[in-house]
């Protein structure tokens, strides 16, 4: 054995210990989140002493634990996990059973109720919790895989998301090309489940989709919305990002238009110098009866704060260079997939008061073809 060899082995040591580390610290975890969202669902149903807590139950288990990662936040989100996945049951407690048979010193305090979880349904009947659409529906991931091939985090994340076609969607995509978790976040808010139910080609999209994702690594693990529907949007192979976000554009420039009530089209993509810079706003309007500039901005992301900012950028240029005299301040208007109202809120404190910042969701084909391709596809 040469030290090329010997740096090869030790490699492969490290890379292959550490991933089966990394697996074993997320099985323990998924377990402990499943479980504790169990008893917390499991008590306020039936505790003996639930009225004297009633909503404030998760703010006094923090204050009582004082455990560090054990917050009201990661509670509501341990109780969420519990109710969307309920048929992690079976994994969750074969795999706290191996534990106990492993570690046969652990006390009869906290084995003798997992025993009980795992050899009979409760009395109260709180396992008894059933998912919206049976297991044996075939778009529906197996939960064994659920439990073995994602990550808490990855759970955690989309157990958020409400409709349970498009969870199962990013389910099987996640699985299929092993994305980390900022790689599914980063899907989610650029749109990735309406574009592929937009696409005439849903393989080629979903294999283009993975050939550029960030793949997983073991160090990962340690206003109302407003609806734009695509009417007479022409099908296409592959619907991307630029793609989607110029078919929105050209739907929401037709819509306010065919609305009337003053709306008049101004530009397209206005290229703005600012010293010796080009910034372009997606949609300028002038509202001949408000007599003030709407600018539009529109992103294929969550809200972030920068977004705000640049915005009013846009609308402090337009102050100072655009504006006549009988103008009204000009009004912004941002877009988003998704938005946090705190994040918003404090954003926005100090900006201009014009800048109005929105959720926007896309109007898909039926259900039954992401069905059909969650069911078709490999994963």
């Amino acid at each position: 054995m040469n030290f090329e060899a010997l740096v090869k082995h030790i490699s492969t040591i490290q890379d292959t210990l550490q991933a089966q580390a990394a697996h074993a610290v997320n099985l323990a975890l998924t377990s402990r989140n499943w479980l504790m969202g169990c008893y917390i669902v499991e008590f306020e149903q039936n505790g003996e002493d639930r009225a004297a807590y009633g909503e404030q139950l998760l703010k006094k288990l923090e204050q009582r634990l004082k455990t560090k990662g054990l917050n009201e936040r990661r509670f509501r989100e341990f109780r969420r996990l519990y109710l969307v996945y309920p048929q992690l049951k079976e994994p969750v407690t074969q795999y706290i059973a191996s534990q106990i048979q492993i570690r046969q010193s652990l006390t009869a305090e906290f084995t003798e109720p997992i025993r009980r979880l795992v050899t009979a349904e409760s009395e109260n009947g709180v396992w008894k919790l059933s998912t919206e659409y049976p297991q044996t529906e075939t778009w529906m991931i197996p939960a064994d895989r659920l439990f073995n091939r994602l990550s808490s985090t990855h759970l955690n994340t989309i157990s958020g998301i409400e409709n349970p076609v498009k969870r199962a969607f990013y389910e099987m995509e996640t699985i299929r090309g092993c994305w980390s978790v900022k790689e599914l976040e980063r899907q989610i808010a650029s749109l990735y489940y309406e574009r592929n139910g937009l696409s005439k080609n849903k393989e080629a999209l979903s294999a283009l989709v993975q050939q550029q994702a960030t793949l997983l690594q073991p160090k990962d693990v340690i206003n109302t919305p407003i609806t734009l529907e695509f009417l007479g949007l022409n099908e296409r192979a592959l619907v991307t990002e630029n793609d989607l976000e110029q078919s929105i554009l050209d739907n929401l420039q037709r819509f306010l238009l065919e609305m009337g009530h003053g709306f008049c089209f101004e530009a397209r993509q206005k290229r703005i110098l600012i010293d010796e810079d080009y910034f372009f706003a997606d949609l300028v309007f002038y509202h001949r009866i408000l007599k003030c500039h709407v600018i539009v901005e529109l992103k294929i992301d969550k809200f972030r704060h920068e977004y705000a900012s640049q915005l009013n950028m846009y609308l402090n240029h337009f102050k100072a260079e655009v504006m006549q005299p009988d103008d009204n301040p000009p009004i912004g208007i941002l877009l988003c997939t998704e938005k946090g109202d705190t994040l918003v809120k404090y954003a926005t404190a100090g900006l201009d008061p014009n800048i109005f910042v929105q959720k926007y969701m896309i109007e898909l084909p039926s259900e039954e073809e992401i069905k059909a391709f969650i069911s078709s596809s490999n994963y």
